[in-house]
């Protein structure tokens, strides 16, 4: 945002001169531009009053009320909540050899303020442009005793602004923290972060490890557990084969049981059947008619082959193997 509010420094023009009375009605704002150099060293540019008179009055559809309080309070207390009253109030605005002139109504308190000389000066408040320095638009003018500018107007001179009041509640600050706290909450951000980076480098060892030592562990896991893997098989493929080899098992069923045991607990049950089950099956058992010996198989033979996940064929074979 390039616009910001500013308090011009003090024109030299008294409200109520040696000699006047009363509180005058229309006051010099500021000094004729277009440069407004001020005596703590700050300055401004107007180069076309008539559209900072202009800017003015669109803020309220072409009339003009702004109004003019007690050494900025619209700004300075208004800012935090506290009470800002006006003491006049500003309703026509004029361009006289270069200045912006304005005319005021005053409340009771503000024309006595005056008309006592308690208050000598009038100090603007406007936005102007951070880049240019240019003048936007008159928000608001303060009664003063303290003016800046060499010229004929009642000002104020450096007028510290409030912290904007969302910058403050996103730092965790309080309402009336100043430009200082704001400072040191950032520092302490700052350093927070540099911790941060730091501990994201060195990393708690309790809590981390390498990313070389995790993987070299993860694979050494991988590996025992194929280890165990391959023994298992190696296991249940011995089992079976001795299973076969006792003529426990036929050969044409031996890819189920290898099946059923990599189950689990299937090699346990496997065992347990085998050894109570009867030999069924020669090492080289005889060749005979598939045909003769399904038929001659009785309704118990037939049962055992589907225990057993033999054919009927070949529990006939072993048999007739067997009787030879």
């Amino acid at each position: 945002m390039t616009h910001s509010p500013a308090f011009l420094a003090a024109l030299p023009l008294a409200l109520n001169s040696e000699g006047a009375s009363g509180a005058p009605d229309w006051v010099q704002l500021t000094p004729a531009g277009p440069h407004l150099p001020g005596i703590d060293g700050r300055a401004w540019m107007m180069a076309d009053p008539e559209a900072v008179i202009a800017a003015c009055r669109a803020v309220r559809a072409g009339e003009i009320e702004i109004p003019v309080d007690f050494e900025h309070a619209t700004q300075v207390k208004g800012a935090k909540g506290e009470p800002a009253p006006a003491v006049g109030w500003i309703r026509d605005l004029d361009v006289r050899n270069g200045a912006i002139w304005g005319r005021v109504e005053w409340t009771e308190t503000g024309r006595e303020a005056v008309a006592s000389r308690a208050y000598r000066f009038l100090s603007p408040t406007f936005n102007f442009d951070r880049l240019t320095g240019a003048m936007r638009r008159i928000v608001s003018a303060g009664l003063t005793n303290v003016p800046n500018f060499t010229m004929p107007a009642m000002n104020r001179s450096q007028e510290e602004i409030p912290m904007d009041a969302e910058v403050l509640k996103a730092l965790g600050l309080a309402p009336d923290a100043g430009p200082a706290a704001a400072v040191s909450a950032i520092n302490a951000l700052k350093s927070a972060e540099a911790t941060a980076v730091n501990r994201a480098e060195t990393p708690d060892p309790d809590k981390w490890v390498p990313k070389a030592d995790y993987e070299l562990a993860t694979n050494r896991v991988t590996a025992l557990e194929a280890d165990v893997k391959a023994r298992a098989e190696a296991e249940i493929v011995a089992e079976v084969d001795a299973a076969v080899a006792a003529g426990k098992v036929a050969p044409s069923s031996k890819d189920y049981h290898l099946a059923s045991c990599r189950a689990e607990g299937g090699l346990e049950r496997f065992r347990t059947m085998i050894a109570g089950a009867p030999v069924i099956a020669g090492k080289t058992p005889a060749k005979a008619d598939p045909t003769a010996g399904k038929a001659a198989l009785t309704a118990d033979e037939l049962a055992v082959c589907r225990q057993m996940g033999m054919s009927p064929e070949d529990f006939a074979a072993a048999r007739a193997a067997e009787q030879e």
